[in-house]
Parts: C-alpha cells; structure tokens; sequence
C-alpha cells in the first residue's frame, strides 16, 4: 500500500511538442497536472526529469506553472543513472514513488526500472502516462508489473494515499477529484 509520508511523485519527460503528440495528451498532462497539485496538498516531493531540454524542449507550461523546483536534466532515458537524479530522490528519505510522463515505453519505463533497480518502490500511474503508439503502453506496463512495479490510477492512489475521509487533506484533494475530466 501506498503511505503517504513514505511517498513521492516522479515526472518523466511531459516536455515541448513530444508532450502533445502522445495519445490522449490532453487527458495525460491534466492527469499529471492533478497529481502535482494533489502531491503539494500532500506534503509529498516531486521531482521533474527533463530528457535533453536543448533538443525536446522544456516541460510544458500547464505543468510547468505547478513546479517549485526545477527540472532535473537527463540524457539517460532511465534517470537513475545520473547520480544527481538517485541523490535527489534518496535525500527526499522517500521510498516509494509514483512515476508518471512519456514515453511509457522508454522514459518511464526505464527509471522504473531504475527505482526498481535501486531499493526502491515504484507505481506507475497507467492513466498519467502515454506514448504515440497504444501497444508501447501496453506492453510498458507489463513490464512494469511483471519486473515488480505497481500499477494504479490517478483517483486510486490518492484515495490510498489518504486512506480515509478523516486525512486532513481530503476536503482539499476531493474537490480537485470531482471537477477533474481525466
């Protein structure tokens, strides 16, 4: 299960023209969007990779205004291999992390990987990802479950992540929920 104060929020790649040519890009970025919101409601960390910025452009704006830190630049597609990537996320003393972007096939797939690979948790969130192609995600997220990785969706693992009508963020995340179109 997920907890809470064990938990962080892993961006990979929701950058420039990519972003939109991704199946259902609208759907996956207000997805993404909501679950950086939800995360600062949280209290949870979230890190933004950003995979050769130079040449794929930066995140995108409707994700972009959400961030209080600075994407993390990459060149690798896991993001664990750069050693200021796993820091970041080891020095957050968090555990498990919700992955979430594109491509569902390459970047995301990879750092699961890497998380997996590294002692970490890892979900990936199988309505806050996507790629060009239906079959990269599909086959993305089976490999995911079947390395280790937890699949879940944006409503379910906020409701764990609350895990009660009695968390003190409820009243702010349910709102946010209800008026969501992902």
């Amino acid at each position: 299960m997920l907890e809470q104060s064990r938990c962080g929020l892993l961006v990979v790649d929701m950058q420039g023209s990519l972003a939109r040519q991704i199946l259902d890009s609208d759907r996956v970025i207000a997805n993404v969007r909501l679950m950086i919101k939800s995360a600062e409601i949280l209290e949870m960390p979230v890190v933004t990779l950003e995979q050769y910025p130079k040449g794929l452009g930066p995140t995108v704006d409707e994700l972009q205004q959400q961030l209080f830190e600075e994407p993390r630049r990459k060149t690798s597609f896991n993001g664990i291999q750069h050693e200021a990537i796993e820091k970041a996320l080891l020095d957050t003393d968090r555990r498990q992390w919700l992955v979430c972007g594109i491509e569902s096939h390459i970047g995301v797939y990879q750092t699961t990987m890497g998380l997996l690979g590294a002692g970490f948790e890892a979900e990936v969130i199988a309505d806050g990802v996507s790629a060009r192609h239906p079959i990269d995600t599909q086959v993305a997220l089976e490999k995911c479950r079947s390395q280790g990785a937890g699949i879940t969706t944006v409503e379910m693992c906020l409701y764990e992540l609350m895990a009660t009508s009695l968390n003190e963020h409820f009243r702010e995340i349910l709102p946010l929920i209800k008026a969501h179109q992902g």
